[in-house]
């Protein structure tokens, strides 16, 4: 193209003569050339690149971010070891030995639970010596000197209220008193039962199964009593218990009970119904 355009005087986009013909730039030189409202917008302009930008980023970076999150798991909740969890009696007050064997025994129909060593990991609490307190005998149903007892006649014991075959948990499996139902185990008329599907468990011996379908025992929670004021502790959890049935170690998959776990009480579910 040479000499002048048509519309020399008259196209809005001619530059300034002063800065000379906009089309005598050599080639791959830019110039800025007016616009028909005026100047350019610089601030929009800056706008839409940083938009273009940030959109080539995001997919970029949300793509690297969304691939990263599917393999992002959730924290494990749970505690390193056993406590020492002092249980509390229903009132509040300190549990002890002296109390348990004045209020509870082998005859009493409600359950006493307290949680450990997670909050979501109930136990019974269990008085396994007669009412009458007399030894136990064939036609006095109860026992003492069980494994893991504690008290004047190591008959206090604490195991698993959650059941391990599918993880009924208490009122669901709950403790049958002697004479609860017909059903004995020889001379054994107690026992803990759960009423979900028939699973049965011996009472005075670690919780070991008596009937089906689980095929594993109650865990059994370590009880100390303090040697001065008679006060129960849990510690731990025997080391041939297994995990409590839901969780893959006992010590996980909720948060601890702390310095402290109350009994509660609840009324037992019973079915007199037994696996053949």
């Amino acid at each position: 193209m040479s000499g002048e355009l048509p519309c020399a005087t008259g196209c809005p986009w001619k530059g300034d003569a002063s800065f000379g013909d906009p089309f005598d730039a050599p080639v791959g030189y830019v110039r800025r050339v007016a616009n028909v409202g005026g100047e350019v917008d610089e601030t929009r302009r800056n706008l839409l690149k940083l938009a273009a930008v940030a959109g080539v980023l995001g997919v970029g970076v949300g793509g690297a971010v969304g691939g990263a999150l599917q393999y992002v798991q959730p924290p494990v909740v749970g505690i390193g070891s056993y406590p020492r969890t002092q249980l509390l009696d229903l009132d509040g007050a300190p549990l002890t030995v002296a109390r348990v064997e004045s209020e509870y025994s082998v005859a009493t129909a409600d359950l006493f639970l307290f949680s450990y060593p997670l909050r979501n990991e109930p136990n019974f609490l269990l008085n396994l010596y007669p009412a009458n307190g007399l030894d136990p005998s064939p036609t006095n149903p109860g026992a003492k000197n069980v494994p893991g007892g504690i008290g004047t006649h190591g008959s206090i014991v604490a195991y698993s209220a959650i059941c391990q075959h599918l993880g009924c948990p208490a009122p669901a499996i709950s403790f049958y008193p002697p004479g609860t139902c017909p059903r004995s185990f020889g001379s054994l008329s107690f026992y803990l039962h759960c009423s979900c599907h028939g699973s049965t468990y011996d009472a005075a011996n670690a919780a070991a199964n008596l009937t089906g379908p689980a095929i594993l025992p109650l865990p059994q929670v370590v009880l100390e009593a303090d040697a001065g004021t008679g006060q129960i502790y849990a510690t731990g959890m025997t080391p041939s218990s297994p995990p409590v049935n839901g969780h893959i170690d006992t010590l996980q998959g909720d948060y601890g009970v702390g310095a402290s776990s109350q009994l509660a009480k609840e009324s037992p579910v019973i079915l007199c119904e037994f696996p053949t």
